[in-house]
């Protein structure tokens, strides 16, 4: 048995380097690959760091063991996957070779000329330098058509972003699959083009810069500093706190004089950095729960320091054209546990960000503006998107890509899906459409929670509710098949965008694929979920999932008739053939009724343990009442229903207690 997807296909991995990040991504690959039986080789010359690769590893599997992240067979799988071995000989036989060694480029050549003489032609060679270009790392490899860089962030077992960096010579498909398998393993990849340090840790190392020249410039101290950026900059930890805890001190002070020769002048290694580094030295920041005052006005320049740097930094890296706006939007927030630089500078306004990183240029003459910046401010801000686009095999696919929130839907996600389907409306290349989203886990975990509280009273919740459904009713009627690859499990709104489409396809197995959870939270489905579901799987069974908000698999949505089919291998292949074949007349799907099919079925009594009997009596009244109705007026019926749960003290407290206790806490609901 091995992995077998997207024309990748592995039984045994080695990863070179027992250090620092090596072990973590050993046991990244662990836990998504030893279901499949894969083998993990931890290779490294040292004893004593093989040694204690181990330890930390199997620490933290039994940590996982003891949150309840990994049950006792899948912790004992992951662990008999690994190997930890001073042996080269053991990479023999790996179709796929990271390495995760010092950052050295004589050390990396050396490695992979090794790795190279133990491994036949089709093994992959990654490597994750967080600088290097990878035609420096791979230069006396011979078929350098398998070799590039795969960047990953501390901690490599949890941080999601890996950057993926193709040389001048590596094969376009492989770098595809590659994306593709790394998402498919639970990462966030986004491909960089070949260029000193990539893209993303330019932005982290010229962060710490900006710390510490503001240190140097007796702006503050170093937990002031801290302070100030986590505040300016929404990040989880401050730059010197960062720098502790991933030993990143002599990286920084390498990668900073290297990118000021090579990137960009102002990047340059300060002093104290170097004398810190050759120390062995942390910086002194504040520990676990100490409070740190400080002056506003202290704060205030500050903030407005990092936030000018920041700006200026990540325009700079798009500026370059070595990354897509979108993918390094996304990817900052992920991998940095910061603010999306491109999204944060819309909310402040393009006009001020423009003035701001002007005058910080002006203030620092080794940093070019930014000439994309002139765009933007032209334009009135950065256009971003949650959504991508291709098409293939004349089927338009859209994949819905927020994975920081498991693709939750909100109006901007569902009008910029109605926007792809407009733009390739009368396309005659375009037969069919295919809406699938980013990952494996979830389709759409729901709707946006934070639109939903910010709802106040009936007028705006039946708006609401309208304006959702309109854009799944123009999906509803589009004049092309529109088919749903359900990737994961799809709640709520994902359920209900899912049923405006022509048919659904799932992925195979899972054991959660759809569910309505809306009276968990003490309200109603308000984008056609008490409408659609009745008419397509019949209105007692729907009611009986809608009422009591369980769990449905593939496999029973698959006996429902919710689902076409469960998908064998290749999910999104499998859904742009059902596409192209529904165009063509070949496959006949049901259609969900548009007209009355009331028959006189009356609610059922169902138990519904905590939830809120008032939600309950509207939510009977929106399925049996809508169903006396057409689709279109049950609809508007359904909107005047969500509208009436927020006269309700229930949703209410069903909204406050899931911000405050999470969405597996039971609220404490009053039935008013």
């Amino acid at each position: 048995m091995s992995y077998n997807l997207y024309n990748i296909n592995i039984s045994k991995i080695s990863v070179i380097g027992a250090g620092q990040i090596g072990p973590d991504i050993a046991l990244h690959f662990a836990k998504a690959l030893s279901p499949y039986n894969v083998k993990i080789n931890v290779i490294d010359i040292s004893p004593t760091a093989l040694e204690n690769a181990q330890g930390r590893v199997f620490k933290k599997i039994q940590k996982g063991l003891e949150t309840g992240a990994f049950k006792v067979p899948q912790a004992d799988k992951m662990k008999e996957s690994l190997n930890f071995s001073e042996d080269y000989q053991n990479v023999k036989g790996s179709e796929l070779v990271i390495e995760a060694a010092t950052e050295d480029e004589n050390i990396k050549d050396k490695i992979f000329r090794q790795v190279e003489s133990l491994t036949d032609d089709n093994c992959i060679y990654l490597s994750n330098s967080s600088h290097m270009q990878p035609e420096v790392i791979f230069r006396n490899i011979s078929k350098k058509s398998r070799c590039l860089v795969a960047h990953y962030f501390f901690p490599a077992e949890i941080n999601p972003v890996v950057e993926i960096v193709p040389g001048a010579d590596t094969n376009n498909s492989l770098v595809e699959n590659l994306l593709k398998f790394y998402e498919n393993i639970g990462k966030v990849p986004i491909k960089v083009k070949s260029s000193y340090g990539y893209a993303i840790d330019p932005i982290f190392e010229g962060i710490c810069q900006t710390a510490i020249r503001c240190l140097e410039k007796e702006m503050g101290t170093v937990k002031e500093i801290d302070a100030a950026a986590v505040k300016a900059l929404g990040l989880g930890v401050g730059p010197f706190t960062a720098l502790n805890l991933t030993g990143g001190n002599p990286i920084t002070a390498h990668g900073l004089d290297e990118m000021g020769k090579l990137v960009l002048p102002w990047f340059k290694t300060p002093e104290i950095l170097k004398e810190k580094t050759a120390n062995k030295e942390k910086w002194d920041t504040a520990q676990r729960g100490e409070i740190v005052t400080i002056s506003s006005e202290k704060e205030s320049v500050l903030i407005k320091e990092f936030q000018s740097s920041y700006f200026a930094l990540t325009s700079f890296i798009l500026d370059t054209g070595i990354v897509d706006i979108d993918d390094l939007n996304m990817a900052c927030e992920l991998s940095l546990v910061i603010k999306p630089p491109f999204a944060f500078m819309n909310s402040i306004g393009i006009g001020y960000v423009y003035d701001w990183v002007k005058s910080y240029c002006f203030n620092n003459p080794d940093f070019k503006f930014p000439e994309i910046l002139n765009k933007a401010n032209t334009e009135g801000g950065w256009k971003l998107s949650d959504i991508k686009t291709e098409i293939k095999s004349n089927v338009l696919v859209v994949t819905i890509r927020r994975p920081k929130v498991l693709n939750a839907l909100n109006l901007e996600v569902l009008e910029q899906i109605k926007g792809a389907l407009e733009s390739e409306k009368n396309n005659s290349n375009v037969k069919s459409v295919v809406i699938t989203a980013f990952g494996v886990k979830a389709f759409v975990s729901g709707a946006d929670l934070n639109m939903l509280s910010s709802l106040k009273t009936p007028e705006e919740g039946y708006n609401n509710s309208h304006t959702f459904q309109a854009v799944l009713n123009y999906i509803e009627n589009y004049p092309k098949p529109v088919v749903c690859a359900l990737n994961g499990f799809a709640f709520g709104g994902g359920n209900e965008l899912a049923m405006s489409c022509t048919a659904r396809i799932a992925k195979k197995g899972l054991p959660i694929l759809m569910c309505q959870p809306e009276v968990n939270l003490g309200f109603i489905p308000g984008a056609g979920g008490t409408q659609r579901l009745p008419r397509l799987i019949g209105i007692n069974k729907a009611a009986e999932i809608l009422r009591s908000a369980r769990n449905v698999s593939s496999k029973e949505a698959l006996e429902l008739g919710y689902i076409y089919k469960e998908a064998d291998e290749n999910l999104i292949d499998e859904a742009i053939e059902l596409a192209k074949k529904i165009a063509e007349g070949e496959i006949k799907v049901k259609s969900i009724s548009k007209e009355q099919f009331y028959k006189g079925e009356t609610p059922e009594n169902i138990e519904i343990g905590h939830l809120s009997k008032k939600i309950d009596e509207i939510m009977i009244n929106s399925i049996y009442e809508g169903a006396k109705l057409t689709l279109e007026q049950g609809l508007d019926y359904e909107s005047r229903m969500f509208g009436e749960c927020l006269n309700t003290q229930d949703m209410k407290i069903g909204l406050e207690n899931f911000k405050t206790n999470g969405p597996r806490a039971k609220a404490n609901f009053v039935n008013k």
